[in-house]
């Protein structure tokens, strides 16, 4: 094994690995902090051991303990992204394969960018607080001091005191709950993880919070104002979970629960283990659902049994996620929808290369992270980069059944650990070791190392999106005088997935006439279309023909909900129509204080906005 150094943490992996984490939390929604201990159960890696580097990111620490005895400790300079190194001194000396419980103190600060303080207000119900947190990919050190690396991966145990109204949920089994013994307005939630996993994985929930029965190892969980409507949209999560078992091999995390988060979520979905969370943007989606859940379900194995080592490696999270989701809808639907899913992931490639610049490092499926900021660093590349890459391979290797044959090996050889680019690679040409020839003509450079778009463009089969093409094609040609020809009848024949992708491919052309789009809206009425896939993508197009009507929507999307793959290009498309620029600005700064963190660093880097 190569030692492994991981560019986004400090923490001393080649010395010690942490094996279990025990978290004690005092949620205070007044000051906005999570009070807490965390006792690290920490394996010795090396001889003459007396000192370890925490990652840690603005928190107090209080007090340091090793074994019970106390120990030194001190705050290193803060990065600019990356916090502070927590450096621990030890009161003794350790050698290889001995253990050691490091305790910590703390507590976490109000603008922890792992946490997002929702008001009564922002929430559904309106009158009790909600907290949620989100680590991935580095923000786990706002809220634990730990190996903030997903090279280490242990299994947890939690208590959680919340005010007695509330409900705590963690990325755990559950186990119990009991009156706070401290204070009789409070109640402790407990939770254990048993199965070891990365740090970035710890999540945390607290609210007024429902749930309803999904499956026989599946719950919804939301606000009780969505939770009947999210009962009824997830009915297909327990078929999913048994295609995804099929495929994958067993579901080794016991439960599979679904938590449905207040708008400002910033991300569609987070695999957090026995307990995904996402985005409500996704009930009204008839269909695109369906494909949130199956990637999260499948991260149950490409991300959450088997990790990428080290963030330049995430295309092997999300490429070979991506590659199940799919094979999931080729089970439960039809091979033509997934090669559709790969055409529509091919144009998605295409707007992040266009957006980052073809030349851009970060365009790489491996990309080098040194003093990068991952969060700056995320887009679509390692998702449909590496599905690209896994799907050429399918095609060179034999099909379909074929290359799922060695993702399930794959999965079952790296099952529980962490994996480079490197350990992928060679266990591929070990599994085909009678195509090595084949293996060898892949220009892995070009694929791996170089920017821009992959060296090879997949042929994919094209019924579903032929429809979509044409339709596009009739708008991009029309004349003044052919306008009458379009009718209601057109988009009538499309599924969802299809009008998703008919607005998609609009917006690759040049902008269409202000005439078009006006009479496009008289026709098909996207304006009142409820799913937010095709709504985001129809308001860009308005927004980029100049119609000042979509202005106010455009922005009240961009404003109304936090995911970030809307909210982004929302902003964007508004701030480039000079007009209303200014708009686009003025909307931002009264949403600010509303918005995720994370969400808001990047609009305010899109829109020009500094600090």
């Amino acid at each position: 094994m190569t030692p492994v150094s991981d560019p986004s943490s400090f923490s001393s992996i080649s010395k010690c690995s942490t094996k279990h984490l025990n978290l004690i939390y005092h949620v205070d929604f007044d000051r906005h902090v999570l009070k807490g201990k965390v006792a690290l159960t920490v394996e010795v890696l090396e001889d003459k051991f007396s000192s370890l580097t925490l990652d840690s990111k603005d928190l107090k620490i209080f007090k340091v303990s090793a074994n019970g005895q106390a120990a030194q400790f001190a705050l290193g300079a803060q990065h600019k992204f990356k916090g502070s190194p927590l450096e621990i001194t030890l009161p003794f000396e350790l050698s290889r394969g001995q253990h050691v419980i490091v305790e910590v103190e703390y507590e976490t600060s109000p603008s922890a960018v792992a946490l997002q303080w929702l008001s009564p207000k922002q929430t559904a119900g309106k009158k009790q607080p909600y907290l949620f947190s989100q680590c991935q990919a580095t923000h786990c050190r706002t809220m634990v001091p730990c190996q903030d690396t997903p090279s280490v991966k242990h299994t947890y145990y939690a208590q959680v005191s919340v005010p007695k109204e509330l409900v705590a949920l963690m990325s755990a089994l559950r186990d119990g709950q009991e009156p706070d013994p401290s204070d009789s307005s409070r109640v402790i939630y407990r939770f254990r993880q048993p199965v070891p996993m990365p740090s970035y994985l710890i999540a945390i929930v607290v609210g007024a919070l429902e749930s309803r029965e999904i499956g026989p190892r599946s719950r919804v969980w939301s606000e009780k104002e969505y939770v009947d409507e999210a009962a009824f949209e997830f009915t297909e999560t327990e078929t999913m979970l048994k295609t995804a078992e099929s495929l994958a091999g067993p579901y080794v995390w016991g439960q599979y629960d679904v938590l449905v988060l207040p708008p400002s979520f910033p991300y569609g979905g987070m695999e957090n283990p026995c307990l995904t969370f996402v985005t409500p943007t996704v009930l009204a989606g008839d269909r695109s659902l369906a494909g949130v859940i199956a990637h999260e379900i499948s991260h149950s194995w490409t991300g959450n049994l088997v990790t990428n080592k080290t963030w330049e490696h995430f295309w092997l999270n999300e490429g070979h996620t991506v590659y199940i989701e799919r094979m999931i809808a080729r089970c439960m639907e039809s091979e033509q929808l997934r090669q559709f899913k790969g055409i529509g992931g091919w144009k998605e490639l295409q707007e992040s290369v266009k957006q980052f610049g073809e030349n851009n490092v970060l365009t790489n499926l491996v990309p080098n992270l040194h003093e990068v900021n991952t969060d700056e660093a995320f887009s679509s590349v390692p998702y449909e980069k590496g599905f690209a890459l896994l799907y050429h391979l399918e095609e060179l290797m034999g099909g379909p059944e074929v290359f799922m044959g060695f993702v399930k090996s794959y999965i079952q050889l790296f099952a529980y650990g962490s994996v480079t680019t490197e350990e992928w690679k060679n266990y591929l040409f070990t599994y085909f070791k009678d195509k090595v020839d084949i293996l060898n003509k892949v220009d892995w450079n070009a694929w791996m190392h170089t920017p821009g778009m992959p060296p090879v463009k997949p042929q994919y089969d094209t019924t579903m999106a032929d429809a979509c093409t044409a339709l596009c094609q009739r708008w991009v040609k029309a004349k003044e005088g052919d306008l009458t020809s379009f009718t209601e009848a057109d988009v009538k024949q499309l599924n969802s997935p299809q009008l998703i992708e008919f607005v998609a491919l609009l917006l690759q052309e040049e902008p269409l006439p202000l005439s078009h789009v006006k009479k496009m809206q008289e026709v098909y009425q996207l304006n009142s279309v409820k799913n937010s896939e095709v709504r985001f993508r129809w308001l860009r197009v308005c927004v980029r023909a100049h119609w000042e009507e979509a202005v106010p929507l455009a922005l009240k999307m961009a404003s109304e909900q936090g995911r970030m793959k809307f909210t982004r290009p929302l902003y964007k498309e508004v701030y480039s129509f000079s007009k209303y620029s200014d708009e686009a600005v003025k909307t931002f700064k009264e949403h600010r204080g509303e918005m995720h963190p994370v969400t808001a660093m990047l609009v305010a880097k899109d829109l020009k906005i500094d600090g």
